[in-house]
């Protein structure tokens, strides 16, 4: 399979992923390396709940720090959301709605989210695994990346 039909195909998987690179970059090197990139696939395409719960918390803590803290929600949720031109100050809904997920989210209360937060929530909620986002592919996209990938195997074997 030649690069330019790779890419295409990876694409259409990742189209409304925006932090792929940091979800699969595992060792925060700033390069992908073959296993990180089979393994980020694997979770996309066949991952169990808890792989896709540690690559989603992954993908949501901005900083690297193992938490989801308010200013990381603050800033997932106010680039997802449409402001109403007739709001004076469109951030005062953001800044709520943050509160309410962390009412809901954050059971130590310890004002950010820890994965056992995240995971409790989610395991309660599987609807909250994309809470402040999509970082996995829908569905239509992971059925028709399979179909082109899985059509001919030997397609990967020309150089």
């Amino acid at each position: 399979m030649n690069r330019k039909k790779l890419q295409k195909l990876t694409d259409s998987l990742t189209k409304n992923c925006k932090h792929l690179f940091r979800g699969f970059d595992k060792d925060n090197d700033g390069c992908i390396t073959v296993s990180e990139w089979v393994h980020g696939l694997s979770v996309f395409l066949r991952g169990t709940l808890e792989e896709k719960m540690k690559y989603c918390f992954d993908v949501f803590d901005l900083n690297g720090d193992g938490f989801v803290s308010k200013e990381e929600i603050f800033h997932m949720l106010k680039n997802s959301l449409l402001k109403q031109p007739s709001e004076e100050d469109p951030d005062e809904g953001v800044k709520d709605l943050v509160e309410i997920t962390l009412k809901k989210m954050d059971h130590d209360h310890d004002g950010k989210l820890s994965f056992a937060d995240y995971e409790q929530a989610v395991r309660e909620e599987t609807l909250l695994l994309e809470a402040f986002g999509p970082c996995l592919p829908d569905p239509k996209s992971q059925k028709e990346f399979e179909a082109q990938v899985f059509k001919d195997p030997n397609e990967f074997n020309e150089v």
